[in-house]
């Protein structure tokens, strides 16, 4: 699943396209997607104004004049492509095509059709159930050590488990806890609230670095995470441990045959690496 770097790829890419432009032309080929579109849904967003793209969480938000917001959300296997005045042939899996008078095209691809697109009231999204539980954005300048400390004090889930858990902080996929983790040293296995402190802090450094570092990278294009340029992403060259069991460690002059190297386990349903020897 996209997580908040591919996620902020693709809003990066769309922002400076649809701020401040019309939108000329909606089109509808499919309408079950995870949430149904109404069949006004075309109706309501054709001719509005594009105020901005921006991103909570994992959700895109184009805010719209009229007091409207358009949320997608990429789900598994969703892709946006952005094309000039003569875009090809439709493909497949385009669901959703978009016109501003700009000459842009917009596809919303989704092969597998786990992904969403709504429109939502915009004083209404801060209340709206996708929302309301969201913890704070990793990247913002208020998520600090302390605020972190505070919102995992007391609980005895592994560490990688909290921080994937969005109303601890929002965004923070399987992917780059694992690789926030390795870099702050510590073992995901640890009991989420005995990380306090330095530890802390340390732990929201590498979260901050390895998303920054995701989003400088286009992302990590493991399966179907595509730019809206059509590019892949190419940060799973930059991964640390990621898919990387029986591996060395960057810098590690370990033997893996003897220590093993890289491990994975298992948490919560999903695949997580680490390094024993240096995450404690």
């Amino acid at each position: 699943m996209p997580e908040l770097p591919e996620v902020e790829t693709v809003r990066r890419a769309l922002n400076p396209v649809l701020k401040g432009r019309r939108l000329t032309r909606v089109l509808v080929r499919r309408r079950d997607l995870r949430v149904p579109l109404p069949r006004d849904f075309a109706a309501r967003l054709a001719g509005r104004r594009v105020l901005a793209v921006d991103r909570r969480a994992k959700f895109l938000l184009a805010r719209l004049d009229g007091g409207l917001t358009l949320v997608v959300h990429l789900g598994m296997s969703g892709r946006v492509r952005i094309f000039g005045k003569h875009p090809p042939p439709a493909e497949k899996h385009d669901h959703v095509e978009l016109a501003t008078d700009g000459g842009k095209t917009i596809r919303y691809n989704d092969a597998r059709r786990f992904g969403l697109i709504a429109l939502i009231g915009t004083e209404d999204l801060d209340a709206h159930p996708w929302f309301r539980g969201l913890g704070p954005e990793p990247l913002a300048p208020a998520f600090t050590g302390p605020v972190l400390a505070a919102r995992i004090k007391g609980r005895r889930a592994p560490l990688k488990l909290a921080l994937m858990d969005q109303k601890i902080v929002a965004g923070v996929g399987n992917i780059y806890a694992s690789e926030a983790l390795f870099r702050a040293g510590l073992s995901p296995k640890r009991p989420a609230g005995t990380v306090k402190g330095a530890d802390a802090a340390r732990l929201v450094r590498a979260v901050k670095a390895v998303l920054k570092a995701a989003i400088a990278s286009g992302g990590s294009s493991l399966r179907d995470h595509r730019q809206p340029s059509g590019e892949l992403g190419y940060f799973q060259h930059r991964f640390a441990v990621y898919d990387r069991a029986g591996r060395k460690c960057p810098g590690c002059d370990c033997d893996p045959a003897r220590t093993g190297g890289i491990r994975r386990i298992v948490q919560g349903g999903r695949a997580t690496f680490h390094c024993p020897r240096r995450q404690r």
